[in-house]
């Protein structure tokens, strides 16, 4: 896994009142999570400010972001930290990002593609697999399913590689 890849934690999603601040979509495990970073992008946005908006989502201020028109600019911005900076994982644990372009193999030694994505729809997690003819299928992140992983790559019970 490469620990100095860039990981997106949120994305500014537009201004907030007219002093600057923006709101904020959350892509981990909400403020607190978010809280323990104070640099993003490469130190380019210097957190100040943030707060829960009560609506799921964040308000922040950033020492480089002074007015409505600066903070309108930054829509759709994806505030990063570098993933060395993420906290140690417990065994069993990962992060979506180091599973993200890992190369899916089945319990039979079968090439399945790479995985592209990692969404969740409330159940727990769901990989995406993109097979080298550019088709996907999705398998749920399950010890059934996904006997094992590493930060090589994936290995998928050939019942789901269907």
């Amino acid at each position: 896994m490469t620990h100095d890849r860039p990981v997106t934690l949120a994305a500014i999603a537009g201004a907030h009142g007219v002093a600057g601040e923006v709101r904020l979509k959350l892509f981990g495990e909400g403020v607190p999570a978010l809280k323990r970073y104070k640099a993003f992008n490469g130190g380019t946005l210097t957190l100040v400010k943030l707060r829960d908006d009560g609506k799921g989502g964040a308000i922040a201020r950033f020492a480089e972001v002074t007015t409505r028109n600066a903070a309108e600019g930054l829509r759709s911005t994806a505030l990063t930290v570098p993933r060395a900076e993420l906290p140690p994982l417990d065994d069993g644990e990962y992060y979506h990002a180091d599973l993200i372009g890992l190369p899916a193999h089945s319990t039979d030694g079968t090439v399945l593609g790479t995985c592209v994505a990692v969404d969740n729809y409330g159940a727990g997690d769901v990989l995406d697999i993109e097979r080298p003819d550019g088709k996907r299928f999705m398998v749920p992140m399950r010890e059934e399913a996904v006997p094992e992983w590493n930060a090589q790559r994936l290995v998928i019970d050939a019942l789901y590689a269907q």
